[in-house]
């Protein structure tokens, strides 16, 4: 069985107010002393008022559900006894009266020196997915592989509508506003493995930037495990949805996986077209019209489709196929977590929109 992990972002918000409370180390401490959570699970962002939750590598999809319900009930639970709550949106939803703080880190301090303002409006987050790939030359291909494929999953997994205040018209701020690091977007082809290294190597020579965790490409090669990383997801409202992403992203690596074994070929499109797919992505969410892999427009439902198709083989071997198409049906009927938070500012106000993740966070 190939296995899978997943890493969540939260950020941490007044529930009166709305606006962001830097209290991460406080809520990163009391959710790492309860007996069911072990502290390397909870830990540190750039922000501090960001926390990030890592599951435990997993064979099953009920496994990586039942770890994100632990460690959400355990960092919320903590949130509250700190007087705050954990937002799974991709930004926040007020606009901030201060700017929250960075987290005292050496590494962190040193990436707002060189980018203050960068680092300033990182109030971001992500959700993380790890495919365990032991080959790595295996996994350099698979990367190349599942490329053409991430707009697709940026699009679905849309939860960031509004910035400071405001409705962006973008589905995926979050998207936009990571694309403004140096190194970011959808990840260029390699060759081979020692392509990818030599590459690597030269963006580390350059000095603009530090280590390889600023390697911010929509997915990448895991420096610390046998992973190749998906980052392209936007935090999810439900864990169910992160569930469904997590065996999508299986499906998808175990299908390129299979695909190089057998040498056969795969869409490369230039960079160019790429970057305007996740452009399109980012803008619409489910919403629109997506750019597939040959530059034409099609609708976002019948991208999710063929990606459904592409992966069927890999999810029915996983035994992944009826929870995840079920959950994948239901994301089409009831929108992404972008459309969520516009009907709830339709219907109620920028408040409503806040309650509501609020209440997604407490409730997961």
């Amino acid at each position: 069985m190939v296995t899978v992990g997943v890493e969540e972002e939260y950020l941490l918000a007044d529930p009166v107010t709305g606006q962001l409370a830097a209290r991460a180390e406080k809520v990163r401490a009391a959710a790492g002393v309860r007996p069911f959570v072990t502290a390397r699970e909870i830990q540190s962002e750039l922000l501090q008022a960001q926390v990030e939750v890592a599951t435990p590598v997993c064979r099953t999809l009920e496994e990586v559900g039942g770890h994100l319900l632990r460690l959400r009930h355990a960092v919320a639970g903590a949130a509250e006894e700190h007087g705050c709550r954990i937002m799974p949106s991709g930004t926040p939803v007020a606009r901030e009266v201060t700017p929250v703080p960075v987290t005292e880190q050496t590494r962190y301090k040193a990436m707002q020196r060189q980018a203050p303002q960068l680092v300033a409006e990182q109030m971001v987050n992500g959700m993380h997915v790890h495919v365990g790939v032991a080959d790595r030359p295996l996994r350099v291909e698979a990367l190349n592989r599942i490329r053409v494929w991430l707009p697709t999953l940026t699009a679905m997994s849309a939860n960031s509508p509004f910035w400071e205040g405001h409705d962006t018209g973008f589905a995926s701020w979050r998207t936009i506003v990571f694309d403004r690091w140096p190194v970011s977007g959808i990840p260029p082809y390699f060759a081979d493995e020692a392509d990818y290294d030599r590459r690597v190597r030269t963006l580390l020579s350059t000095g603009v930037i530090n280590d390889t965790g600023q390697l911010y490409w929509q997915a990448r090669l895991s420096e610390r495990y046998p992973t190749v990383e998906v980052r392209c997801l936007d935090i999810q409202l439900r864990t169910d949805d992160a569930v469904m992403f997590a065996g999508l992203v299986r499906g998808l690596v175990a299908t390129a996986v299979a695909e190089a074994e057998a040498g056969r070929p795969f869409a490369d499109p230039p960079p160019e077209l790429t970057r305007t797919a996740m452009w399109q992505a980012a803008r619409h969410g489910l919403g629109g019209e997506l750019i597939d892999p040959a530059g034409r427009r099609v609708s976002a439902r019948d991208m999710v489709r063929r990606l459904l198709d592409h992966v069927a083989p890999s999810l029915e071997a996983a035994g992944d196929t009826r929870q995840v198409t079920s959950l994948v049906h239901r994301l089409l009927w009831q929108g992404t977590g972008a459309d969520r938070q516009r009907r709830a500012l339709a219907a109620g106000g920028p408040g409503a929109v806040t309650d509501m993740i609020l209440e997604a966070g407490s409730m997961p």
